[in-house]
Parts: structure tokens; C-alpha cells; sequence
């Protein structure tokens, strides 16, 4: 048996409308995964995964302490606006010369906190789902691993249920319907298609469906583009093999994904962390697990809160137009962000 890790007292997270305490181990193997067990789950963008095995389950909402968050003036963005559209126009530069058909091009927003010992992940996931609700939201903190991220994610990643998994990948936003144009459909079909490859690595031969294609979906603040992709997994699939299989998750990365993550790397300079990552939950046990892409998150680095947001860029992209819908994916998000929680 793992020693009980020290933090296991004050180690809690809230995932899939259940919360987690009694912690008992952490790991960033993922064939930890194949013996057994209720796990938390981080998969950073660019980061080892952090998998925290909790000994109680149960429904009911989290203990929240308190959250004072930053001065909504104070929000600093890791790309300034022409550098962000000139990364834009690099990314088409790589389109026309047929190197990648699409990349998300992202910049990290981030603020000094204005008091550390307020600043509970708890508390601001209470106040994303009082503010922001949205389907994924959570939090997981693991102090003495230094893990502090909440999400108000809307996006699933991956959703197994025994032998079937299915992805819900986003692509295609705006204020409104109206507002979503060509440009947004190419993007969600492209994206499809890429998660299709990426199930089919590790599902039965002709399994892979697409039951639900192009839907609107209204969230605070703006409208989306889903789809759903569905399959069959093999025999024997490990858990470990399906998330090589579609990690890091391709609306957040491009297509092809290994041409966009090499491009990505050259255009962007901040990390993004848990940003474009992963979080949910994994029971090992029951074969089940649902975890979101890690979007419309935020997560604790020191004495500053850090938040990511991003655009998909293809060849008909308007750079100027992508910069506002990164604008728009975060102000919602950062207005809540700056409120408080009395915990």
C-alpha cells in the first residue's frame, strides 16, 4: 500500500457532480490506472499527468473555502494583440504551403492574487458554476503537489462507458448563431475527422460513428459548433492506450495533430500547462471515466491565477476576427473570476 501522501487532509476534488476525499496516493504513470481504483485526473498540454487515487466517493456539492479574486484590471495576456494576429497569419503561411490544415493558436491570460490564503479552487469553481455553468465544471486540489485547477469546462474530451467511448469535440463559435459562418463548419468537420482517426487507433473496425454533427449549443455568453464522435474499443484496450491515443485533444491542437503541436510550439510563448489539457475523472474499477477538454480553466501557479484561451486557425480564418473570439471565450469567464466567495 502508498503511503498516504500528505496532503491527504486537505486534498479534495469535485468532478462529475461528486466529490473525492480520503486521498491515498498520486501518481504520473498512467498504467497506475490498470489496477483499479477512483482517480481524479490532470493531463496537463505540456506536463506529466497527475493521477490522484481518493479512497470516498460521494454525491453532493464540494467544501468551497474562500476565493478573492484579482482586480479585473489586473488580467496581463502572454501574447499582446499584433502578436497574437501575427501568429495568426504565420499559422495561415503554414496552411498555404500545406504543412497543416489547422492549429489553435492560444495565449494565457494570468493576474496577481490579492490574497493568497483566500484563494481556494473550491471557491472559485463556486462561483464559475453560480456564474458560468457549464457541464464539466470541477475542481481538483492537491495542495502539496501544488495541483490547484478549476474548470468551467464545456467541451468533453473522452467518456467511457465499459467498451464504448465517445468524444464531443467543439470547433466553431460566436455571440450568436448567427454570427457562426463557413469558416466555423470546415473547422468542426476537420476536427471530426481527427478525432475519428484518433478513436480508430484503438476501436473495432468500422465502429467509429458520428451520431450528432454541427449541433448548436448555447453557453454562457456565446453559442458553439458540437459534434459527437462514438466507437467500440477493442479487447484489451488499456486505459493508457486510449489516452495516447487521443491526447492531447485534437480541437485544441490541429490537424494533422502532429504537424499543428510542432507548429504550436513554434508560434506560442507562454506554456499553456493545464490549459488545452484534460481533467476529469477515471473509475478504474467500474470501466467507466469522463474528462474534459481543459478549456475555460483556470488554475493557481503561486501567488497568480492563470487562465487560457485560443482560437482554431484555418487557411479562411481573419486574424483580427480570431483575436476577438478569444476575447470573447474569456470575458465572461475573467468577470466571474474577479469576484469573491466567502467560503
Amino acid at each position: 500500500m502508498p503511503e498516504q501522501p500528505r496532503d491527504a487532509e486537505s486534498a479534495v476534488a469535485h468532478l462529475g457532480g461528486r466529490t473525492a476525499t480520503g486521498l491515498l496516493e498520486v501518481r504520473s504513470d498512467l498504467a497506475a490506472l490498470e489496477g483499479g481504483g477512483w482517480w481524479a485526473v490532470v493531463l496537463p498540454y505540456d506536463g506529466p499527468p497527475v493521477l490522484a487515487r481518493f479512497a470516498h466517493v460521494d454525491a453532493g456539492p464540494a467544501p468551497a473555502g474562500a476565493w478573492t479574486g484579482p482586480d479585473r484590471g489586473s488580467w496581463t495576456s502572454s501574447a499582446s494583440r499584433g502578436g497574437y494576429l501575427r501568429a495568426v497569419e504565420e499559422v495561415r503561411s503554414r496552411i498555404a504551403a500545406g504543412d497543416v490544415y489547422q492549429a489553435n493558436v492560444c495565449r494565457v491570460l494570468s493576474a496577481p492574487l490579492p490574497d493568497t490564503a483566500s484563494a481556494d479552487v473550491g471557491g472559485l469553481s463556486a462561483l464559475l458554476r453560480a456564474g458560468n455553468p457549464a457541464p464539466y465544471a470541477g475542481f481538483v486540489r492537491l495542495p502539496d503537489h501544488g495541483v490547484h485547477v478549476a474548470t468551467a469546462s464545456p467541451e468533453l474530451f473522452l467518456r467511457r462507458e465499459g467498451d464504448v467511448v465517445e468524444s464531443g469535440p467543439i470547433k466553431g463559435t460566436g455571440a450568436t448563431a448567427d454570427d457562426l459562418v463557413p469558416k466555423d463548419t470546415a473547422e468542426n468537420v476537420m476536427i471530426v475527422d481527427l478525432v475519428r482517426n484518433d478513436l480508430g487507433a484503438v476501436c473495432e473496425t468500422g465502429s467509429v460513428t458520428v451520431p450528432r454533427l454541427l449541433e448548436v449549443e448555447e453557453h454562457p455568453g456565446l453559442v458553439h459548433l458540437v459534434s459527437t464522435v462514438r466507437g467500440t474499443l477493442r479487447p484489451g484496450t488499456t486505459w493508457g492506450q486510449i489516452l495516447a491515443a487521443s491526447f492531447p485533444p485534437g480541437s485544441v491542437t490541429g490537424a494533422p495533430k502532429s504537424s499543428a503541436l510542432r507548429i504550436i510550439a513554434e508560434v506560442e510563448i507562454a506554456s499553456r500547462g493545464p490549459y488545452c489539457g484534460a481533467v476529469g475523472w477515471i473509475d478504474a474499477d467500474a470501466g467507466t471515466a469522463e474528462l474534459a477538454v481543459a478549456i475555460r480553466t483556470f488554475w493557481l501557479d503561486g501567488g497568480t491565477v492563470r487562465f487560457g484561451t485560443g482560437a482554431g486557425i484555418t487557411w479562411g480564418s481573419d486574424a483580427a476576427r480570431e483575436w476577438d473570439e478569444t476575447e470573447l471565450k474569456a470575458a465572461t469567464l475573467l468577470r466571474v473570476a474577479s469576484g469573491t466567495w466567502p467560503g
